[in-house]
């Protein structure tokens, strides 16, 4: 029986470990057992083996029937909560409850980051700013030999203007030499970010995954892409990119108390940056100045390093190409987790377009 493909597995998930709960997996074909995800917990086989009999291994068979989904949780107060067990979780795809198949609490997976810088002229009078902020992000987050990122700028078009390094020097004098002019294509941007991320760099040693994140610092507004604000969503979700939205909109700002500004509403570029982030379970910043992008990022660090890694093969068959909603709850009371909140069953042709 041919596997259902679904976007949501990438190629490093083709060999995973699995038990043999079928006919249909017995059946399967069977080959070497790559690492499991980091922490990962599998389920045991059930019964136990004779006294004096060698165990023999669990059976291994290849699908690319699994989604996976990286986990943020919180409690009220916002603290990071990272002590959650596997029977703790629940997962419904389109309403209906799925089994975890696999399970982790430590997702420290190399990064690769897609910055994406607004150059257009809306910004000019913060340029500087983004470019602090960028700078602040990338030398707070990147690990020597581990993690590696892209610089994109983008005004009437997108432009990678340095290409995946983890040296952060590279990408601080790329930074430092942009300047504002033109319109603003944000959507552009985005789409083609999340494309670049289809395929990163892959590290080296026995384990290929990596976690694919965008970090987005613009106002917000668009008025020139030529793809729509949906398109650019579907690209992310596809490519299972996690994008946090750093706001340079200081329009918000209330001067009644200049040592506690405070954000009053949110204007249309503000709304679009924050959909962005909860559609695809990031998270979107709103700072006032360069000082207050400290904790930011500190923020953006530690939560990368800080989630939950759940699989589960879905119990719908089909492979149409359509987008399936997920939900994930925690047990205790008063968490909140963010996460993706769905994916393209997409058919093994579509998703292999995708890199195009």
């Amino acid at each position: 029986m041919t596997p259902l493909r679904v976007f949501g597995a990438r190629p490093s998930f083709l060999a995973l470990l699995l038990l043999a709960f079928s006919a249909d997996a017995a059946r399967a074909q069977q080959i070497a057992p790559p690492p499991p995800p980091p922490g990962a917990q599998t389920q045991s086989p059930q019964g136990a083996n004779p006294p004096g009999q060698q165990k023999e291994a669990p059976k291994i068979v290849s699908t690319t029937g699994l989604v996976h989904v990286v986990a943020t949780v919180v409690d009220r107060h916002h603290n990071f909560v990272t002590d959650l067990d596997q029977g703790e979780f629940k997962v419904t795809e389109d309403g209906v409850s799925q089994e975890i198949r696999f399970f982790g609490r430590d997702t420290d997976l190399p990064l690769r980051i897609g910055l994406l810088l607004d150059t257009s002229n809306s910004i000019r009078p913060r340029l500087e700013f983004e470019q602090d902020a960028a700078i602040d992000f990338l030398s707070s987050v990147i690990r020597r030999n581990k993690d590696q990122a892209f610089l994109m700028t983008f005004d009437n078009e997108p432009e990678v203007v340095q290409d995946y390094t983890g040296d952060v020097s590279e990408l601080t004098t790329a930074i430092r030499k942009q300047r504002a002019g033109g319109g603003t294509a944000l959507n552009d941007a985005i789409y083609r970010a999340s494309d670049k991320l289809i395929n990163p760099p892959i590290p080296t040693g026995q384990n290929p995954e990596v976690r694919r994140v965008l970090v987005v610092i613009s106002d917000g507004d668009d008025n020139l892409s030529d793809h729509a604000l949906s398109e650019s969503l579907e690209s992310a979700i596809r490519a299972e990119a996690a994008i946090y939205a750093i706001s340079t909109n200081t329009d918000w700002v209330s001067i009644d108390n200049p040592d506690k500004p405070q954000k009053y509403h949110m204007d249309p570029g503000d709304k679009v940056l924050q959909q962005f982030a909860d559609a695809s379970g990031g998270r979107v910043f709103f700072p006032y100045k360069v000082d207050d992008l400290a904790q930011s990022f500190v923020d953006i660090g530690t939560e990368l390093r800080s989630q939950y890694f759940i699989a589960y093969s879905p119990t719908n068959p089909l492979s149409n190409g359509n987008y399936r909603k997920i939900d994930i709850e925690a047990d205790r009371k008063g968490l909140i987790v963010r996460a993706r909140k769905g994916y393209y069953a997409a058919s093994p042709v579509e998703s292999q377009g995708q890199s195009k």
